[in-house]
């Protein structure tokens, strides 16, 4: 029977969502399954009692914002929705450094062959930077240490997907109110909205500032004929005569419904975690996909996260107010101790300003409530919890040489469970550089900073930006997938994510996520 679709994506994050957009260009049928719901901007998880979680094990039953995984030494928070990791990220969108691709990469990676589809990714993302009306505390904290330390000339403004208005705030009573925002229609049709500094960046934006793919890449896609699925968790790929047929969960009123769907082409996009995952299920559970290179699942990347908190006694640094991270201060060249990083400033929501908020917009239940909260409403709009918290955050060149693999349960050992294996020792001086850096920024203008001790004690870290376990490489024997992003001995089977990327950034890595998915679909024939 022929296939229903020409080609299937499995995820909708910045390698999905650009994917799935390009091929519907060229006019192939293409559906999109996606793990997590499609979010309305006004229900984003507000409250305490909100849908925060997304558990693996059961979606069935969590099916939230937030998939939060705890592994031995490193923990990984990823989006889940249609929109994937822009959901959850700071904003910043920025290109790798030119030397990065000079090792580890297949020689066909350049920085110049990527430029062309880097400026594709910044014009549908309508990239900007902070304006310098709009300066928050933060940033001028950054631009203050960085010239103490002479690093002057290393401190700049990143670009971000965020958009701003001149005019911001009309209404400077009340700054961080939605009533600033100026509506407008984006170049894929879109209402949106200008940014008024509220801090949501990392749990929605209400007003639709942030330039997340399901405002520009989905629904271009979408324009074009692609289909998009949400509440579909696909558990295995299996060859068929002309193709692949995906099989997956759908979750409908609380249950698992199994189906599946065929198509000539498959391209995983879920993921370092969920690609590499998926891959190996197919490779050694299921046995479908049986000759995948054994490379899988090996140099994975932290990415070299790290954030210290540092304390100000009598300076208010506000950390709750402005887009999530704005400015960095770059080290990627390796000559300030000997370590290549890239420290950038932090921010964090107002979480008791917006439940407050939700709870006066949901109204109260009885009277002394409904007072209790109107009297509130002065105090949330002056409430700045922690702020005299500078959150100093930061990527680095870490080693790349974690190992991603499936490990029976000892409680359950019919189930397999993803797992880690994790070892700082190799990654340990970059992460200790960064620490350093924080903390001589921080005592430069006036901080106390505070290394937690997960890291002094345990050396246990957390990332937002996990990299590689189905990484390009030249052949086989090196990696998982060639320079196209086709895998290995599979013919028209694709990963087009971060799991793809041989070894860590050093900075924000969406864009060169996005950069690489929009060559891979250029270079996929119609």
């Amino acid at each position: 029977m022929p296939n229903t679709f020409d080609v299937i994506i499995i995820g909708s994050g910045f390698g999905g969502a650009v994917t799935a957009c390009r091929l519907a260009e060229k006019g192939l049928k293409a559906l999109v399954l996606e793990r997590g719901r499609r979010w309305e901007h006004n229900k984003y998880p507000r409250d305490l009692d909100d849908p925060w979680i997304y558990d693996p094990d059961e979606p069935q039953r969590q099916n939230g914002w937030l998939d939060f995984r705890m592994f031995d030494d490193m923990s990984i928070a990823q989006g889940a929705g249609v929109g994937g990791g822009s959901l959850i990220y700071a904003n910043i969108s920025v290109e790798a450094k030119p030397e990065l691709f000079n090792q580890g990469w297949p020689p066909e990676i350049t920085y110049a062959e990527l430029k062309p589809y880097y400026d594709q990714v910044g014009v549908m993302l309508n990239l900007q930077t902070l304006p310098d009306n709009q300066l928050t505390r933060r940033f001028n904290l950054m631009k203050e240490g960085a010239e103490k330390l002479g690093y002057g000339d290393r401190f700049r403004k990143l670009p971000v997907a965020v958009s701003f208005s001149q005019n911001w705030p009309k209404f400077p009573d009340d700054p961080f109110s939605d009533r600033n925002t100026e509506k407008f229609i984006n170049a894929q049709g879109q209402q949106q909205g200008t940014c008024v500094h509220c801090g949501n960046c990392d749990i929605g934006c209400q007003v639709k500032a942030k330039n997340t793919l399901d405002l520009n890449y989905i629904p271009w896609a979408e324009k074009h004929g692609a289909e998009v699925r949400p509440l579909h968790v696909v558990k295995y790929i299996s060859p068929e005569a002309d193709g692949y047929r995906v099989h997956f969960n759908r979750i409908e009123h609380g249950k698992l419904i199994s189906g599946s769907e065929t198509s000539r082409r498959v391209i995983l996009a879920a993921g370092s975690l969920g690609s590499t995952e998926l891959l190996l299920r197919c490779r050694d559970q299921y046995k479908t996909l049986p000759n995948i290179s054994r490379f899988l699942g090996y140099n994975w990347s932290s990415n070299g996260d790290f954030l210290t908190p540092a304390f100000y006694d009598d300076r208010e640094v506000s950390p709750t107010q402005g887009p999530t991270i704005t400015c960095a201060i770059d080290f990627l060249d390796g000559k300030v101790d000997g370590q290549q990083f890239f420290i950038e400033d932090g921010g964090f929501p107002n979480v008791l300003r917006n439940i407050l908020q939700t709870k006066m917009k949901s109204g109260a239940k009885n009277p002394l409530a409904s007072v209790l909260l109107e009297a509130l409403k002065l105090v949330v709009r002056e409430d700045d919890p922690l702020g005299n918290v500078m959150p100093w955050f930061a990527q680095g060149i870490d080693a790349a040489d974690g190992r991603l693999r499936l490990q029976r349960i000892w409680y359950a050992p019919w189930r397999r469970r993803l797992a880690l294996k994790w070892d700082i020792k190799r990654s340990e001086p970059v992460i200790e550089a960064i620490v350093s850096m924080h903390k001589r920024l921080a005592e430069a203008t006036g901080g106390d900073p505070w290394v937690p001790p997960t890291w002094t004690l345990l050396k246990n870290l957390v990332t937002p930006h996990p990299l590689g376990g189905c990484n390009m490489g030249t052949t086989a024997t090196n990696g998982v997938v060639n320079h196209r992003g086709e895998v290995f001995g599979y013919p028209n089977l694709y990963v087009a994510d971060g799991a793809i990327i041989p070894e860590a950034i050093g900075l924000n890595p969406s864009r060169t996520i996005a950069a690489l998915a929009e060559r891979i679909a250029k270079l996929i024939e119609p």
